[in-house]
């Protein structure tokens, strides 16, 4: 389908600034059953649209439109919906608010619900930062998730989490285009720089030590670096990359009016069943903090991934074992029978 634009109107934040023309860009497959209860939410993750996770999405799959009415809702700040690169004065650039993963998924869940008329949502996943957007779900809108998806991702962001970002985001406004708090022109040097340290942590040490990059066509290691990390970031927009840096820096289920930063009464809350899948060899959503986390909801299951792909084995869209792990994990995660509310 056509990406299409939920125009939210002017909405106010977590922060309590108020935003106005709020818009979230969309795409849906499938068709909502009578009952308007086979609807799937899959949530993007960083720096990223969705069309760079549909691939998931497909005939025969988990995420089946035969079966299921999928709606990919775009992040604030990619670039799609409402973003420092495409708001209005006085919301530009710089000036853009901050939009925490709660005021995404708040009105995400009012296109979901007064938009496209879902009454249940069998399933919200999530890669990331998507995990993070599903975790929101389940602790604020309950009654409304049966079901839960998180490939390598977590319910806030950890101290140590946090604190790669700061490197990350050091890199990138090291670019003598940055001066304050915004990108006046394209950050070319420090999107470059910001890839190369990303590449380090988004991939473990094994992938390197094997030299697994050679399966991605690379002739050398400096080949991949180029082609498949500053490259990608190249396609970015600096400003764009701060603003969900910042959200991401920002998550945590408990940090809201509702549960006044009791992360274990948060977790406790969710009703869903949960599957959360860490990688193994992820640097900084490690299996350990999701193991923490499971232990306090109340109808969790850990599932890692074996594979030495690092975070990225969350979103595997040319690693044909991992995709297939995480495809046949989501299928029995939906034909298990939902928890009753």
């Amino acid at each position: 389908m056509e990406l299409s634009i939920f125009d939210a109107g002017e909405v106010t934040l977590q922060s309590g600034e108020r935003f106005a023309g709020a818009r979230l860009a969309y795409r849906t497959f499938g068709e909502l059953d009578a009952a308007r209860s086979n609807a799937i939410v899959y949530c993007t993750p960083f720096g990223a649209r969705d069309s760079d996770i549909a691939w998931l999405v497909g005939e025969g799959k988990a995420l089946d439109p035969a079966r299921y009415f999928i709606v990919i809702p775009n992040l604030f700040g990619n670039g799609l919906s409402s973003s420092p690169s495409n708001a209005p004065p006085p919301y530009q650039q710089g000036r853009f608010p901050r939009f925490t993963i709660r005021d995404n998924v708040g009105i995400q869940h009012r296109l979901v619900t007064e938009v496209l008329g879902v009454r249940r949502i069998a399933l919200v996943h999530g890669w990331s930062m998507g995990g993070l957007q599903a975790f929101e779900w389940a602790a604020r809108y309950g009654p409304l998730v049966e079901r839960i998806g998180v490939a390598c991702g977590a319910a806030r962001c950890s101290p140590h989490n946090f604190v790669f970002l700061e490197g990350v985001k050091a890199a990138l406004t090291g670019d003598p285009n940055y001066g304050d708090g915004w990108f006046r022109a394209k950050p070319e040097r420090g999107l470059r720089a910001m890839g190369r340290v990303y590449a380090g942590w988004a991939l473990s040490q094994a992938f390197y030590r094997e030299e697994t990059w050679r399966t991605t066509g690379a002739a050398s290691l400096e080949e991949f670096l180029v082609n498949g990390w500053e490259a990608n970031f190249l396609r970015r927009d600096g400003n764009d990359l701060l603003c969900h840096i910042d959200t991401w820096q920002h998550a945590d289920i408990a940090n809201n009016d509702e549960f006044k930063g009791d992360f274990a009464r948060a977790l406790d809350s969710i009703t869903a069943r949960a599957l959360v899948m860490p990688c193994e060899t992820d640097l900084y959503f490690p299996v350990e903090d999701n193991r923490r986390e499971a232990a306090a909801m109340r109808n969790a299951q850990i599932l890692p991934i074996p594979s030495i792909w690092g975070h990225r084995a969350g979103n595997p869209a040319t690693v044909a074992a991992d995709a297939e792990f995480i495809d046949r994990a989501l299928a029995g995660l939906l034909a298990t029978p939902a928890v009753s509310h």
